[in-house]
């Protein structure tokens, strides 16, 4: 899949494979943006390159999913659907650039995850996130996610809050 999202400028073209230099950048982005807006230091950034790692290399297609939102070769957002069992998806790896934000971008790549849950049958979603991602996390109640956890935590190099939801086909 290639193409367009309807969003003001019409400067942006969704991919749902990955190009060469995607991980890094993926992974670059996820570093340099959680640094500066709360401080994650290096092991967030390790975290993010092991884990994204692992989901590239057993990245089994029909079952997970990634969409990649780019400006030319400059990766603005993406999300990816992660594969547990029959039943069970992830979600991994939300992030719009700061420039990107409140312009649509966010909702719509959470909304392909959304559609593709649908689709494939998934009966049941998860994901992890921080407790200061507050829009994020209005998408995901907005869905019909619950937030089921919570946990205080240091491993990123600051104390937060991680949380996990849950949506449930039954539930929406």
């Amino acid at each position: 899949m290639n193409s367009q999202l309807s969003l003001p400028d019409n400067s942006l073209r969704l991919i749902n494979h990955f190009e060469p230099g995607d991980v890094g950048g993926i992974i670059a982005l996820h570093g340099k943006h959680y640094y500066k807006e709360f401080g994650f230091g290096l092991g967030f950034e390790k975290y993010v390159a092991r884990t994204f790692a692992e989901f590239v290399s057993q990245f089994q297609e029909g079952k997970d999913q990634v969409w990649i939102a780019k400006a030319g070769e400059d990766i603005k957002g993406c999300i990816a659907l992660v594969h547990r069992d029959a039943q069970t998806a992830q979600l991994r790896y939300f992030i719009t650039r700061p420039d990107y934000r409140g312009r649509g971008l966010g909702k719509q790549l959470f909304q392909l995850c959304m559609d593709h849950i649908c689709m494939r049958g998934y009966s049941r979603a998860y994901l992890w996130t921080s407790a200061n991602l507050t829009t994020a996390a209005g998408l995901y109640r907005k869905a019909g996610f619950q937030k089921t956890e919570e946990r205080h935590s240091s491993s990123f190099g600051v104390p937060m809050v991680e949380q996990k939801y849950i949506w449930e086909a039954t539930r929406r």
